[in-house]
């Protein structure tokens, strides 16, 4: 059984702020100051630290300095979310110590996966650097779209060392795929699920592995295809992927007091629920994971500004903060990242209704 507390807010009700405490309200000069360097190329002030412009800045209303959470949270951000007004991974983002951001866009044409073993420090240890399995800040690199290996051999020192490579077509489709563990690649019947299933392979990826992801572009208006390196993920060992497939597990208070259950790391698809399903399937490293679900009945504070499929589909704040309680881990004020939530979407219902009032009135 879960238990959540409630949250009972103090002061006028009329301004959203009036519940956020003051010493919170200490950052808000040098977020003015940060905002007055930023060129109004739109006509109106953007806060460099949330995006949103600055009559609504986010900043004001969250813990300064951000939360500490000991299990790493990595979001794959889909390329179109980034720029909603509605976006809740800015409040994760800025809200907790310990979360990175990967870009993830649609495979229009063909992405190509290399998945490599961390360095082996001895026969049952694996090493990301610091030769620690603790918790520790996600590593991430984000290459510069712009810096495309046009003219490369296809199989780059990328592909050298690897543990698994593929090449992966729009919404998923497999052209290619090998591992150590196989004598010969196949290209018939491929069934990634089937092959993942490997107990060789779980049990070597469940130590910890290194994704690169590289996707073609087309070049301008031309037919003429770029390759470029869209992200490359450190995922630690005991990772697991918020995502509600069939093979997914809920959590419950007995597993999270058992000493076997132990979750270093959550990897979080940022998304429409359309957007999130179309990252899942054209990111097959994905599956590599233990998959997790919330088993909750609640609607999400989207709900009367954005469209939720149905009962239990949250926002990614709301699916970070909940799942983190889940699993042992809420930091105090973990639950104020919520309100922070719930006060964007007033913020984005009153300019709305601006809107439609100017509209009107013309």
């Amino acid at each position: 059984m879960l238990h959540f507390r409630f949250r009972i807010r103090f002061g006028n009700s009329k301004n959203p702020l009036n519940r956020f405490p003051p010493n919170h309200l200490q950052f808000k000069l040098l977020q003015t100051l940060a905002m007055a360097d930023v060129p109004p190329s739109t006509g109106r002030l953007v806060c460099p630290s949330c995006s949103k412009p600055a009559r609504i800045c986010l900043c004001s209303r969250l813990h300064n300095p951000s939360l500490e959470n000991s299990v790493g949270v990595i979001i794959l951000q889909h390329s179109l979310e980034k720029k909603h007004p509605l976006n809740s991974s800015r409040i994760a983002k800025l809200g907790l110590k310990n979360v990175e951001i990967a870009p993830v866009s649609d495979v229009n044409f063909e992405a190509r996966f290399t998945i490599r073993l961390p360095e082996l420090n001895s026969d049952e240890e694996f090493s990301f650097g610091n030769g620690q399995n603790a918790a520790q800040k996600p590593q991430i690199q984000v290459q510069n779209r712009d810096e495309s290996l046009v003219g490369k051999p296809t199989c780059t020192k990328s592909d050298e060392g690897a543990a698994i490579t593929a090449t992966i077509g729009k919404y998923g489709v497999v052209n290619s795929f090998k591992h150590i563990w196989m004598h010969q690649p196949s290209l018939q019947d491929l069934k990634i699920d089937e092959i993942f299933a490997s107990p060789e392979i779980r049990s070597s990826m469940a130590k910890g592995f290194i994704v690169k992801k590289l996707q073609k572009r087309q070049v301008d208006e031309s037919k003429e295809l770029e390759e470029y390196a869209e992200f490359e993920i450190e995922v630690p060992p005991k990772s697991v992927l918020l995502f509600p497939s069939d093979n997914a597990f809920t959590v419950n208070d007995d597993d999270v007091h058992s000493s076997d259950f132990h979750v270093n790391n959550l990897i979080v698809l940022d998304g429409t629920w359309a957007k999130a399903k179309r990252m899942y399937n054209e990111n097959p490293w994905l599956r590599l994971l233990p998959h997790m679900k919330l088993d909750l009945e609640k609607m999400s504070l989207y709900s009367e500004v954005r469209r939720q499929p149905k009962t239990g589909f949250l926002s990614t704040i709301e699916s970070i903060v909940y799942a983190l309680k889940v699993i042992g881990d809420h930091p105090e004020g973990l639950d104020d990242l919520l309100d922070v939530f719930e006060s964007m979407i007033g913020d984005q219902r009153r300019c709305k209704d601006e809107r439609l009032r100017i509209t009107t009135q013309i």
